[in-house]
């Protein structure tokens, strides 16, 4: 997660390099909704095993300590990253390829 939690990344960086004016990135939205279907899976699943409180603790923690490094929202973003490489949801190098492939299509442009 780490080489995923760069600063040079974040999004004042890169708006600023672009001359993009928008204080909140564009993925912002889509991270929202990502947070919002997890709350209430954890509300209709029983076996979820990843609740409103977790999520929201794990962020904080998370954000506070291992990524404080970053501004917000990048570090509710990778928080949520890392919790849910923690749970096996999703596995760090599938993370890694779909961010490659992520990256590659916004350089060819």
């Amino acid at each position: 997660m780490d080489h995923i939690a760069d600063p040079d990344q974040a999004w004042p960086v890169i708006a600023a390099k672009y001359g993009v004016e928008n204080p909140l990135p564009p993925w912002k939205t889509s991270l929202d909704g990502l947070c919002d279907a997890l709350d209430i899976a954890s509300c209709e699943m029983d076996d979820f095993g990843f609740t409103f409180k977790d999520r929201r603790d794990e962020e904080d923690e998370l954000s506070a300590t291992r990524y404080q490094s970053l501004p917000y929202p990048e570090s509710q973003l990778v928080s949520l990253a890392h919790s849910l490489i923690a749970r096996r949801v999703i596995g760090e190098a599938e993370l890694r390829q779909r961010l490659a492939v992520i990256r590659a299509r916004l350089e060819a442009e």
